[in-house]
């Protein structure tokens, strides 16, 4: 898999919480499930190359869509390389339709504006 691009400065990065991992888990997968999901979690945390902790788990989350399967394939991608899993949760729309050289500023704007209010619609949803 190529190196996703460096993502520019001016994207939003969201500042999340453990709590908010923990209320995803509760939303997304059934109660006798949550359990389970939280301790598979736990997985990603562990290494010394883990960064930036309860940002990954939700990224992972919002690729499983409530999915093991999916699930266990996020956690791995993440395991591997963070920044894979957090681009295509995060930044779907900016990944897949801007260039790393791309001129437009609008067409980076538009992207950026887009995937915040994906994500932020996702992080909220009850």
């Amino acid at each position: 898999m190529p190196p996703a691009p460096t993502p520019p400065d001016d994207q939003p990065v969201p500042a999340v919480s453990l709590a908010d991992v923990d209320r995803v888990v509760r939303r997304d997968f059934p109660p006798d499930e949550v359990a389970g999901v939280l301790a598979t979690l736990e997985a990603y945390g562990r290494q010394s190359w883990h960064r930036e902790v309860p940002r990954v788990r939700l990224a992972i989350l919002k690729q499983a869509q409530g999915d093991w399967k999916k699930l266990r394939r996020a956690l791995a991608t993440a395991d591997k390389d963070y920044r894979d899993i957090l681009s295509y949760a995060e930044y779907p729309a900016y990944f897949a339709a801007i260039q790393p050289d791309e001129t437009n500023a609008a067409k980076r704007r538009s992207a950026i504006a887009a995937d915040w209010r994906q994500y932020s619609s996702w992080l909220k949803k009850k």
